[in-house]
């Protein structure tokens, strides 16, 4: 079965002493030690599918164990990659980088070296190997294992020449390089025809398009940062309120931490608005025209206005990233916590406390923008991580169109890639302290609204797991830099010293320049069909699709305020606030440190509840259509175990496959097994061993 590993590959500089990938095979090379016939049935086996550029450095024969039976094969280590080759089994031409059996040099966690004596983890070039393995364990950072045993028979040499290749490979690594040798070829198309999958959000056109289909009249397309000059965080577009001139935003975005001000995210069908933006810079000094300016662009045009203190109640980037690194290291075959403490040792990792925290805090928002006609503001301080998190998850559980393959990918493109979630430095691509793996955060929180809602989402968990592998595998830039700025430099969008914008789709550069980037959403290149196809769920309900949803502007379940309201959203309950902005009489309560704020008891009512049964027209009324509110208590939020326990299959018993076909192979093998184990006695001889007065005659 296959469990949404994807090809990973990116570019390293060339060694010529090793051998290159040709049109038939590696190049000889003397003193490789490799044979060389051998060479050339390896080179024919990998040349299908080879990658521009891509060497063999070593190579041995092996078993991959793990796999019920036993998979033999051959180990390839290479300057972009380390694959696990099948007997008999070619990659496709058309894509080389879909396989199970790959792992990006960057996505090696840890290499251990196993003889029936000892047991070694290598570190870097030049640790210690004094012996040749019998086995090597390859564990990936997504939660993967590669576990490779070697034949005997003469062949020993090879086996410690391929993992001394993959320890020095992985040295030379960075996760900031990329493999640009894809090409738009690839997909047997012109480059100039080619469209992307998913709106990238490169152009005001892809802007617009999106504002009309979210039905934004109130807003538009402000072309204030195209050249990056106001935030080089943020995208060079973005929606702001229809009467708010580009002078008025610039101004405005300058009072916030790193220029990002409050723009839409999601315009609600029945009128709400949730916006986002950045801290407020305290020790700016506005005059009342940017006050006002400030305070109109957080209002849109709503007489009620909701400030959320995003960070309230949720986990710190600290907190994130030691969780998921106690929860990997729960979750490797050799953890040393016994079977009775595992549950409890699982509950130590606070990783299902934190998607607790975020499915609560989102279902709480969730609820007032729906509840009412109003402007809710998301604010963080950065506004870079739990922003795009808090946001992503509100369109979720309040809009089914966020809930279809195509809706999904729009979602993440805008609210984490456009949006300049610092993808390379929150995975640690960067070197600095600021790791958390916040984007994986958020894919937990979804796959746990897909196990409670399994009807209402149009992707399935394979798609999941290929997204999450894919913040791993560097062959597109989408996850491997912090900003759109950056990867419009790296492609080739932006000239370093005019930075005149190219989009990439339209305008292809000539001559020697950089070939136009593929993204992560051109799914086509790196997985078969057949793989794309169980991206979509077979339980998915038409009745569940956006056009059988409300039409655009019903506010029929809007339940006005009176004018001029505004509240500050802290620990589950709302508090009214004098004023917007810190400018004035008194500072705002989100300009000072959360932990000085007077709380409010936090109400045993849920938030639903206090916002839907204060009408007394109202009464015991449902919730509006196409809302989901999950639940968040105990048992409720589960393991991710397709994901997590991938390097232990043992545990993945029991686990129903989530496609029609998987269902059909796991049927077929469990009815071979039952013949298999069943005794073949006949009917007759079964019923005398049932009575007992057989016995005695």
């Amino acid at each position: 079965m296959w469990w949404g590993g994807r090809g990973q590959s990116f570019n390293i500089a060339p060694q010529k002493e090793e051998p290159e990938m040709g049109p038939s095979g590696p190049k000889s090379v003397q003193g490789s030690g490799m044979p060389e016939p051998g060479s050339r049935q390896l080179g024919s086996c990998l040349a299908s599918g080879c990658l521009p550029g891509e060497q063999v450095l070593a190579w041995a024969p092996g078993v991959r164990k793990g796999l019920d039976p036993e998979l033999p094969g051959t180990l390839i280590c290479t300057n972009l990659r380390v694959t696990f080759q099948p007997c008999g089994w070619q990659r496709s031409q058309e894509t080389p980088l879909s396989s199970e059996y790959d792992f990006a040099l960057a996505n090696i966690g840890r290499l251990e070296a196993v003889s029936s004596l000892s047991r070694v983890q290598l570190h870097r070039p030049g640790s210690p190997l004094k012996f040749i393995p019998e086995e090597i364990l390859i564990h990936g950072r997504d939660f993967r294992l590669l576990r490779v045993g070697f034949e005997t028979g003469g062949l020993e040499p090879q086996a410690f020449q391929v993992t001394m290749a993959i320890v020095q490979a992985r040295a030379q690594s960075s996760q900031a390089q990329q493999y640009a040798g894809i090409t738009l070829s690839k997909a047997g198309q012109s480059a100039g025809s080619r469209k992307p999958p998913v709106p990238l959000l490169e152009t005001s056109e892809d802007w617009e398009t999106e504002r009309t289909k979210q039905g934004a009249s109130g807003w538009r397309v402000s072309l204030v940062n195209e050249r990056f000059d106001v935030a080089t965080s943020l995208s060079r577009y973005f929606w702001v309120p229809i009467r708010t001139l580009d002078s008025e935003v610039r101004r405005a975005f300058g009072h916030f931490h790193q220029g990002r001000g409050p723009r839409l995210s999601w315009h609600h069908p029945g009128g709400s608005d949730l916006l986002r933006c950045g801290g407020f810079y305290t020790a700016s000094d506005p005059n009342k025209e940017d006050i006002r300016t400030v305070e109109s662009m957080l209002q849109a045009g709503h007489s009620d206005v909701v400030l959320v203190d995003t960070m309230d109640e949720l986990p710190s980037l600290a907190d994130v990233q030691l969780a998921h690194l106690r929860l990997r290291a729960l979750c490797l075959p050799d953890s040393p916590v016994a079977e009775d403490k595992w549950l409890s040792a699982l509950e130590g990792t606070r990783w299902l406390d934190y998607v607790r925290s975020c499915l609560r805090k989102a279902s709480d928002v969730s609820v007032l923008v729906t509840s009412r006609v109003r402007s809710v503001v998301l604010q963080e301080r950065g506004d870079r991580d739990f922003n795009g998190l808090l946001s992503s998850l509100v369109q979720l559980l309040s809009a089914p169109e966020a809930r279809t393959l195509l809706g999904f990918q729009s979602l993440v493109q805008q609210e984490w890639v456009a949006a300049g979630h610092p993808f390379l430095t929150r995975l640690g691509g960067t070197g600095v302290s600021e790791k958390a793996p916040v984007f994986l955060l958020f894919l937990d929180c979804v796959w746990q609204l897909l196990q409670q809602f399994p009807a209402e989402f149009e992707f399935s968990e394979f798609f999941l797991l290929a997204l999450h592998d894919s913040v791993r595998v560097p062959d597109t830039l989408t996850f491997l830099r912090d900003t759109p700025r950056d990867r419009g430099k790296q492609n080739g969008q932006f000239n370093s010293y005019t930075q005149v914008y190219t989009p990439g789709y339209s305008q292809l550069p000539t001559g020697n320049s950089v070939d136009p980037q593929l993204s992560v959403w051109d799914w086509d290149l790196r997985y078969s069909n057949e793989q794309i196809l169980q991206f979509r769920n077979p339980g998915y309900d038409p009745k569940y699709r956006p056009d059988s949803w409300l039409p655009r502007q019903q506010p029929s379940f809007m339940v006005p305020r009176p004018p001029s309201s505004v509240w500050l959203f802290s620990r589950g309950a709302l508090t009214p606030l004098n004023q917007l902005c810190p400018w004035r009489d008194s500072p705002s309560l989100l300009a000072v440190p959360s932990r000085w704020l007077p709380r409010p008891a936090i109400s045993s009512e849920s938030l639903a509840d206090q916002e839907w049964g204060l009408p007394s027209h109202w009464g015991a009324c449902p919730l509006p259509s196409g809302l989901l509110l999950p639940g968040y208590l105990g048992p409720q939020i589960r393991l991710w175990r397709r994901c997590y326990l991938r390097g232990r299959p043992e545990v993945q018993t029991g686990l129903s496959a989530p496609t029609i076909t998987g269902l059909q192979d796991e049927l077929a093998h469990l009815q071979e097994l039952l013949r298999k184990w069943t005794p073949r006695i006949s009917p007759e001889d079964h019923s005398k061993k049932r009575d007992p007065n057989s016995q005695s005659r």
